[in-house]
Parts: structure tokens; sequence; C-alpha cells
């Protein structure tokens, strides 16, 4: 199972969010290329990283940055935040990122998902971010009438290979993941999945590990790292 430390991007910093609110922020780093190089040398073999100002924004806004993070930290990158069309999706991808996340595109275009996919294959992924069982959208302000179920199904015809799930009412709270809400998701994917919201202690990582036969593909961890909650060399060793 793939451990993705996640680095959230808002106005140049490295940050965490409380359940996505803007106003609830926590700078942990004024250089997130000096972090990602910090998770490459604790063992991290790819990175999750979010443009919250292109999520909250529409566009994306730190590619620049994140292209950096890919050359300076050397391991594999995916970005999520703010993409929403064909251009910004390759923009990032020429700026050698490897993976690139589409979230509200799923909800409001898919037909930019399906051609995404047709043009990009593997290196586009859809991420569906929950509030109980229904999907958000436009960094998680709205909640959509479309279950994780259906939009996970809808997703996987338009050719979609794998998926993220976050459970937004878990993340940034380090009250741990809903087990049964992602064994859920698990099923109705029916693709490769990565995780994130809540996810704190080993406990959890082993939890989430006995689900890797349903496809859970990786974890995405975030404040239990940067509030030292876990260590990553502890999280690595058990997953």
């Amino acid at each position: 199972m793939l451990i993705l430390p996640a680095i959230d991007i808002r106005n140049g910093n490295c940050v965490r969010l409380y359940q996505g609110k803007e106003d609830q922020e926590t700078v942990y780093s004024s250089d997130p290329v000096e972090v990602a190089k910090g998770w490459k040398a604790k063992g991290a073999q790819m990175l999750h990283v979010v443009d919250l100002d292109g999520a909250f924004q529409g566009n994306p806004i730190n590619l620049d940055l994140v292209g950096r993070i890919r050359a300076e930290a050397g391991i594999p990158v995916e970005v999520g935040g703010g993409f929403r069309d064909i251009e910004s999706i390759r923009r990032a991808l020429e700026l050698g990122i490897d993976k690139v996340i589409l979230g509200t595109s799923a909800i409001k275009n898919p037909d930019l998902v399906q051609a995404a996919v047709k043009e990009f294959g593997t290196k586009v992924a859809v991420s569906i971010d929950v509030s109980g069982m229904f999907a958000t959208a436009a960094g998680w302000k709205e909640v959509s009438n479309i279950s994780f179920g259906e939009l996970a199904e809808q997703m996987r015809r338009l050719g979609v290979q794998e998926l993220l799930f976050t459970d937004t009412r878990r993340d940034g709270t380090l009250l741990g993941p809903d087990i049964e809400v992602v064994s859920r998701f698990l099923e109705a994917a029916q693709v490769p999945v990565t995780i994130s919201g809540g996810i704190t202690t080993l406990e959890d990582i082993i939890k989430l590990k006995a689900l890797e036969s349903q496809g859970l593909r990786a974890i995405v961890i975030g404040k239990a790292l940067y509030d030292k909650k876990v260590q990553l060399e502890d999280v690595l060793a058990v997953a």
C-alpha cells in the first residue's frame, strides 16, 4: 500500500485546513519544496499535492511551484486543485507532474473527464470528495445531490481507471477514517482507490491496509504527519 504525504499549497505556503474551511488554516512551512524534499528523505515514494488556491478559484494557480516540487524532490507527484480544462492538464504534465486529479469537473463537466481520459489515459484520476453519502464540489463548498456510489459508477463508465476518496467531514480533524464508509466506496468504485480524510494513527493504517484486497491502492496522510501524531518512517513500516 502506497503512502502519500500531503502537501497543500495556499498563498505559497504549505498549510492544512480543517475540513477544507478557508478560515481554519494552519501554516506549517513557507517553503513547500523543502517540505517535499523532507518527505522524500524520510522514505516517501510519491507525493499528493493540492493547489488550494486553484481549488477555490477554479483554475490552477501554483503549477510552477508544483513543477519545482517534482523536479527538486525527484519523486512522482500527483496534483489536484482547479483543473477545469484540457489546457491546464496538459500544462501540468508538461511540467513533469506525473498525474492530474480532477474533482469538481466530475460533477459539473463529465465531458471534460471523458476527453481528458481519452487524451492522457492513466495520467488523469478523479477525486470524489464526499460529505455523508453525497459528492461535493468547488473546494468542498457545494454538496451535490449525487451519491458517491452513483458518481463512481459514472466515472468508471467514462473510462476513469483510478479514483480518490476524501471524507470531507474527517479531513484535518484527526478523528480517524470511517472504515465502513471507505469499504462502501471501494465496493462501488471497482477500480484502484486512494483514500484520505482523518487518518491519524498506526492503527488507522493497519485497518486500511486490510482493505487492499478490495481495491485500496494508497492513502494520503496530512495533518497527522505535520502534527507529529505519527512518523512517516513508522507508517511506511506497517504499510
